[in-house]
């Protein structure tokens, strides 16, 4: 079976030359994730805010957003959100949660379907208080810390510290900037988003691992070869399967983006945005941090300048004497 091959003859590109302006170009999405955050927040879903979800459809084919809107505003229930959802009758409307108990919540449910009436067939209804939202905002924090720490562990004690460092930092690198994309459109931010930075940790460092594994590989192999030099060929020498795999994946990610639907929306654009920095770091983050942090530069294997060794020729048995 003929292997897929995506480029036929390893390239040459200065990775390193350009390492600088990836370092710069990550400071400033990083620092500015971090800014947006602090300064405009996230975009909470009822999963950790808290409030009510109800799923409803149209009985008279597309839903009217405008109308619905018009008949809930008058409820005195706060900012209430209506969204496309799915088809073009599907409907899902966000009730921020009212002060009191599950009873405050559900009178608020009761005076939404009355102002609808029976134009609308109600798909599913979900309450979610103030204490589970912030039970799930900390165990999401948590989850995504011990993930990141796992993801360094693991690599030190596959490779090196070194190895560890360069590894943790792409990795909280994708992880902040996704981040600051939700927070600088406010899209909502969700269990499903969550669950999309934790695969994105999972993608950036497989493709972090693949390129360390090959750098390990290059500096048994060639141990007089300039540093820089050395990790610009594991780069190029690992790229037809960096491409390949970026390729497939990002188009899986855009089928779910367009045809997924309003609830993979989130998920879909966090992990579209994670494919392409994750590369991003693996190439210009992960790999160049080793040209500071430098692992052994061992010789325990042989040098690419070391001399054949030399052949001798088998010596010729000496002639018997005939009698």
């Amino acid at each position: 079976m003929r292997p897929l091959i995506v480029i036929r003859h390893i390239p040459n590109i200065n990775f390193m030359g350009w390492h600088k302006i990836g370092f710069a170009v990550s400071l400033v999405m990083t620092v500015g994730s971090i800014v947006l955050f602090l300064v405009q927040g996230l975009n909470f879903g009822i999963d950790f805010a808290g409030g009510t979800l109800i799923e409803v459809r149209s009985l008279s084919g597309a839903a009217d957003l405008a109308a619905m809107r018009a008949k809930l505003d008058g409820l005195g229930l706060g900012e209430i959100s209506l969204q496309g959802f799915g088809g073009p009758e599907e409907v899902l409307i966000r009730v921020p949660r009212r002060p009191g108990d599950d009873k405050a919540q559900m009178a608020g449910v009761e005076k939404v379907k009355g102002a609808l009436g029976n134009s609308v067939d109600y798909r599913r209804t979900e309450v979610v208080g103030p204490t589970v939202g912030k039970e799930l905002v900390r165990a999401g924090v948590i989850a995504t810390v011990l993930a990141l720490l796992a993801i360094a562990a693991f690599v030190w004690f596959r490779f090196e510290w070194q190895f560890g460092v360069g590894a943790m930092l792409s990795t909280l690198h994708d992880t902040l900037t996704t981040i600051g994309l939700f927070s600088l459109f406010q899209i909502e931010f969700n269990l499903t988003t969550l669950a999309a930075i934790l695969t994105i940790a999972g993608y950036s460092i497989n493709d972090t691992v693949v390129i360390y594994d090959r750098v390990r590989e290059t500096m048994r192999k060639y141990k007089t070869i300039e540093f820089g030099d050395l990790i610009n060929r594991s780069l190029n020498e690992t790229l037809s399967r960096t491409v390949l795999t970026v390729s497939t994946v990002a188009l899986a990610v855009l089928a779910l983006l367009i045809f997924g639907g309003e609830v993979l929306r989130g998920f879909s654009i966090a992990m579209l945005w994670g494919v392409v920095v994750g590369t991003y770091s693996s190439l210009f983050i992960a790999a160049p941090i080793l040209y500071y942090i430098r692992p052994r530069h061992g010789g325990e294997a042989k040098s690419e300048d070391k001399p054949a060794p030399e052949i001798i020729a088998p010596k010729k048995p000496a002639p018997q004497r005939t009698g």
